[in-house]
């Protein structure tokens, strides 16, 4: 179940918030946990009895690490047990296939015989609460956090709805206090409504119409793509990827305040970067943090001269890109952002200043593009000659009765794109910061209510039209 879904905002939704807000308080943190239990079972049944064992044995864990803190060799033996038992169940279910589909490759390459393998059904959001217990069991280990409560505590950390399917990553000492008691009001539940149908607009009214302008072109012949058209693919998709990706965020930090619970923020205005280090700081921010943390620190981060922190920032984006999908695609896709991340601490961040504001977000997010095709590309075939079609390298042949994709660039897709442009790359500019705070100032506390509010029920209203009437509402990070 996603949340742009009409199921969810029919029945799941507003019968978990009757039921969340009717029990007394003692009672919220059980019916959050049944709720997000159901939520994860709509789509895989079988695995909430793998999520709710692994979680109990990570919670056992947490408690002899903290009971062992006079021990440390001990502390460290069951740290190191339980991470690599996490690692490895997330590379058996998310990577198993890719090995062995490539070690056929090879096999059928030399003339031996394929191995014998059924395909592992990757478990819905197992990148994502990975993360989560990994982060737990590492932050009791540092002695950032104590172990939760109970297990029921824990296993809401990490099964909590908002976030399970597609995150944030959230840190347990982040929630702890508000897991254990929360405050709720009118005025959290407003603000998270809000925030919740701004991201189901930005889902359903942005991604998802440039979704199926994006999906055409990417799908159609590459022999008969002109240059023209596959830049309008890519930008379809750069939007899409975006506004899916923090729509859903957004959508889960509104969830998590009706809840009465405070998430960090996921994205800032990422398109309006002027280098590729300032995107990563901007762009799914709760990863970078995680990745900073967990992987670059431990590694040396920038601690042991310049050649070993480009090693480390390589490191850390191939990892990242490989997390984000088992193919080469995103391997190369982190090699492509870790490259460029070295060429910022090389030169760039400096030559940078030197341009005006416009040219070095114009740059940074022509880099961004490119690397989303190797994103969007089934395989690298694709992407090579994809990227070649923009570029001109290779004349496109014209396919009968018109070119591929001609049909695709309607009033309504190109109004959306321009729509998607200016709400992505206004805020680069300082008055429009200027003209938001001169417009709530001016408004009276109640008339700026009234039109929030008024905003809330259009863009719940014409959302819910549009999955009503349409069948496309893909998930793009669904998969991770």
């Amino acid at each position: 179940m996603v949340f742009s879904s009409v199921t969810f905002l029919c029945l799941f939704l507003p019968v978990f918030l009757g039921v969340y807000y009717v029990c007394p308080g003692r009672w919220k943190n059980s019916v959050a946990l049944l709720a997000s239990l159901v939520f994860y079972a709509w789509g895989a049944p079988k695995l909430v009895f793998y999520l709710a064992a692994a979680c109990a044995a990570d919670y056992a864990a947490s408690r002899f690490i903290a009971a062992n803190r006079g021990h440390p060799s001990r502390a460290r033996t069951i740290v190191a047990v339980t991470l690599a038992a996490n690692i490895a169940l997330l590379v058996y279910f998310k990577y198993a296939n890719f090995f062995v589909h490539e070690a056929n490759r090879a096999f059928a390459f030399l003339g031996r015989p394929p191995l014998a393998w059924t395909d592992v059904a990757l478990p819905i959001g197992i990148s994502f609460f990975t993360f989560h217990r990994v982060s737990y069991i590492v932050d009791v280990y540092r002695g950032v956090t104590g172990p939760a409560k109970s297990y029921r505590d824990y296993l809401l950390y990490v099964v909590l709805f908002p976030q399970l399917i597609a995150g944030p990553i959230i840190r347990y000492h982040d929630v702890a206090d508000e897991i254990s008691l929360r405050s709720h009001s009118l005025e959290l539940f407003f603000e998270g409504v809000w925030r919740f149908s701004l991201g189901l607009g930005k889902k359903v009214l942005v991604a998802n119409v440039l979704g199926e302008a994006a999906d055409r072109i990417f799908d159609a012949p590459l022999s008969s793509l002109p240059a023209s058209r596959a830049w309008a693919g890519i930008l379809c998709y750069s939007f899409q990827i975006y506004f899916d990706f923090s729509g859903y965020s957004d959508m889960a930090l509104g969830l998590a305040k009706m809840m009465g619970i405070h998430f960090r923020e996921n994205f800032d205005r990422p398109y309006i970067s002027q280098s590729i280090t300032e995107f990563w700081r901007r762009w799914h921010m709760s990863l970078s943090s995680f990745m900073k943390d967990y992987l670059y620190i431990p590694l040396g981060g920038s601690r042991r001269g310049p050649g070993r922190t480009y090693l480390n920032l390589w490191i850390v984006f191939l990892i990242s890109g490989f997390w984000h999908g088992a193919s080469w695609n995103f391997l190369l896709w982190g090699a492509y952002h870790g490259l460029f991340l070295v060429v910022d601490k090389l030169f760039w961040s400096e030559a940078v200043k030197r341009l005006p504001k416009a040219a070095a977000v114009a740059i940074t997010f022509l880099v961004v593009m490119f690397g989303w095709i190797l994103f969007r590309s089934p395989d690298l075939t694709h992407a090579v000659v994809y990227a070649g079609r923009m570029l001109g390298l290779t004349k496109a042949v014209p396919a009968a009765p018109a070119p591929a994709g001609q049909d695709v660039l309607t009033t309504r897709i190109l109004a959306t794109l321009l729509l998607a442009a200016a709400i992505s790359f206004l805020p680069a500019w300082d008055g429009v910061e200027r003209l938001r705070r001169a417009g709530r100032e001016r408004l009276p506390g109640g008339a700026l209510a009234a039109v929030r509010f008024a905003c809330v029920t259009l863009l719940m209203l014409v959302s819910a039209s549009y999955l009503a009437t349409s069948s496309f509402n893909p998930f793009i990070y669904f998969r991770f």
